[in-house]
């Protein structure tokens, strides 16, 4: 009953079709994106906003000549759980997001961080959907990262011809 009101309530907002349009969101998930965001576009004035506020952007502090970065305690518990849980969905049904993970992987890092990492890709991704009031469209966004020659392009260029 009360996921039935909450999806009748979600499909209602103006904005539902950027969140339903996001690899990997589906009925439980697209919801919470969209309350993470809302529909107030000037709450954020960037992305990073957005990561900060989410906890996913480190802090760096400064002190002398020392310099460390760490966990950024102060942040929403919802959004820093809403936005790795979904980042971990998208692998299965994104193909660069599945490369990048991949990527992460590779590189050394463990499962839970290679999905951080890839969450705080995907904010910056959302924020500006959100921004433009557009679905996300994937074959736009590959063909964005290969035009600005990413990393990431060869792996997915490599699914693509495997799958």
């Amino acid at each position: 009953m009360l996921d039935r009101k909450i999806a009748e309530a979600a499909e209602a907002h103006p904005d539902f079709f950027i969140f339903q349009s996001l690899p990997g969101a589906g009925a439980a998930l697209a919801p919470r994106l969209l309350a993470a965001l809302g529909s107030q576009r000037d709450r954020y004035g960037s992305a990073a906003e957005v990561q900060k506020y989410s906890g996913f952007a480190p802090v760096t502090e400064k002190s002398g000549k020392r310099k460390w970065v760490h966990f950024r305690w102060a942040s929403s518990k919802f959004l820093r759980q809403s936005f790795p849980e979904w980042a971990g969905h998208s692998i299965a049904q994104s193909v660069w997001a599945r490369a990048y993970y991949q990527r992460q992987r590779e590189r050394g890092k463990e499962h839970h961080a290679a999905v951080r990492a890839l969450a705080f890709k995907w904010i910056r991704i959302v924020f500006r959907c959100w921004q433009d009031r557009v679905a996300y469209d994937e074959a736009r966004y590959l063909t964005a990262l290969a035009k600005r020659g990413s990393h990431v392009a060869p792996a997915f260029v490599a699914m693509a011809v495997s799958v």
